[in-house]
């Protein structure tokens, strides 16, 4: 469903833009998804609501039959991109899953500041983004994908997420759309 409202408390939450995940190949040009989440972010600053900023620095532990490669993370690998420009304002979660929700206190923070919505952006769609975004709605928040806003390192699993999975979770919506909501 597209979107159709924001409620007034409502959170973004940004996955995963850093520096070893922004510059590895991705589906689209990471210049342009950081662009827009990095243009959201300071909308959203401008509007005083939460910002969360995600990173990760681990895998999560378990066999799988294809490793993540983040078993030995190279100095830097997990620093937020300066796009973002960080302000003491936002909060920061810094994960060792694929979600943002698990083994963190995001939840209890967003509880405590009211949110009953997230907007999620970031990288990778169908891994971070997408684990974000299905345990905010078992959590029962209002869950909005910013679909221009993310990236993918596999088109397939991108184009799974955006076009079956996420219309099951919540909303869809472009940068512009979002924006336009926004400023009204």
């Amino acid at each position: 469903m597209p979107i159709s409202t924001l409620d007034p408390v409502c959170a973004i939450v940004v996955i995963d833009l850093q520096q070893g995940i922004v510059t590895s190949p991705k589906v689209h040009p990471a210049s342009e998804i950081v662009a827009r989440a990095a243009g959201l972010v300071s909308l959203y600053r401008k509007h005083n609501l939460p910002v969360v900023l995600v990173n990760v620095d681990a895998a999560p532990k378990g066999r799988t039959e294809k490793p993540s490669g983040l078993d030995a993370l190279p100095q830097g690998w997990s620093d937020l991109i300066p796009e973002l420009n960080q302000q003491p304002s936002d909060h920061l979660i810094t994960k060792k899953q694929w979600g943002a929700f698990t083994n963190t206190d995001l939840d209890d923070y967003l509880k405590s500041k009211g949110v009953t919505q997230v907007v999620v952006v970031g990288m990778s769609t169908s891994i971070g983004v997408e684990s974000t975004a299905r345990h905010a709605r078992e959590l029962g928040y209002s869950v909005t994908l910013v679909t221009d806003a993310m990236t993918d390192t596999n088109l397939e699993a991108h184009n799974n997420s955006i076009e079956i999975i996420f219309p099951r979770l919540g909303e869809t919506c472009t940068t512009s759309e979002l924006t336009t909501l926004l400023e009204k």
